[in-house]
């Protein structure tokens, strides 16, 4: 039981720090200035960008900063290396909950099978005198199968909302990309410069 614990404390602490973090994002998320900002890159207005993307920490602006900070040389791998930073930091200890998933019934499973291993020993060193040892030993064993099973049952539905929202990000950061690559690439824009 006691990795059991561990696997649960340690799941817990992720998904409490995870959690901290996407709200974080939430309360950072500024729709109007992501807007304004490809209207000011098709305007041209670099230096008052820059000074909007100043301290903002909001990762699909600070990404569209850098694509327009790095326009003159490739505007689309800049924004392509920024978001891929940005991903990562998302994704961070996602496979420390994966591997809890995974782990914790397998560690209950064991103790299973240690505790069944046990009650055998003791059925075999007693005798038949008092089944009610053997199986109360058996069912005391299987606490950690379910112990194992709900720590990676309630796992599974923060891992999967967390991995929700890191492919909901990497849309978004997409779709500007995609829009502020086409602004600039307008004809009519080209001929004005």
């Amino acid at each position: 039981m006691w990795p059991l614990l561990a696997c649960s404390l340690l799941a817990l602490t992720v998904t409490c720090e995870r959690f901290f973090y996407w709200e974080r994002i939430r309360r950072r998320r500024d729709r109007r200035l992501m807007d304004e900002l490809l209207r000011l890159a098709v305007e041209g207005a670099w230096q008052e960008i820059r000074e909007k993307c100043r301290n903002c920490n909001d990762p699909v602006i600070r990404m569209l900063a850098v694509g327009i900070l790095h326009r003159d040389y490739d505007m689309g791998k800049a924004m392509e290396a920024e978001a891929q930073c940005r991903l990562t930091r998302m994704s961070r200890n996602m496979s420390i909950l994966d591997t809890m998933i995974t782990v914790s019934p397998l560690l209950g499973i064991l103790g299973t099978v240690l505790g069944i291993i046990g009650s055998f020993k003791m059925l075999g060193t007693g005798g038949a005198a008092d089944p009610k040892l053997v199986t109360g030993g058996i069912a005391q064993a299987l606490i950690t199968t379910a112990a194992g099973l709900t720590i990676s049952i309630a796992t599974v539905f923060p891992y999967n909302y967390f991995k929700s929202r890191i492919e909901h990000a990497a849309h978004t950061m997409e779709k500007y990309a995609t829009s502020l690559e086409l602004l600039l690439a307008r004809p009519d824009r080209r001929e004005k410069e």
